[in-house]
């Protein structure tokens, strides 16, 4: 794909992201609000993804400075839809 081609495809804000894995691949799930995206990827190219996500983020905090973040698994978006309650 050519930088020209991402400027101009449609973009959608990713509010959660599940993997889950088997012996053969991972799978990958984007979802925005209620579209989802699944994502089928063997273990060789999941690593390059997540060595290549960690060379974009170094060359980004290089130019813009550090990103805080911490990850926490329990950590809910505030634009997920909450659990509806069955009280």
């Amino acid at each position: 794909m050519k930088p020209e081609d991402i400027k101009k495809a449609p973009k959608l804000f990713c509010e959660s992201i599940h993997i889950a894995y088997t012996p053969e691949y991972f799978v990958m799930g984007l979802s925005s609000g209620t579209q989802a995206s699944i994502y089928s990827l063997t273990p060789e190219h999941t690593k390059r993804l997540l060595q290549y996500l960690s060379h974009q983020v170094s060359e980004f905090e290089t130019k813009h400075g550090e990103i805080k973040a911490d990850w926490n698994p329990k950590i809910v978006s505030p634009i997920q839809p909450k659990p509806k309650s069955t009280s």
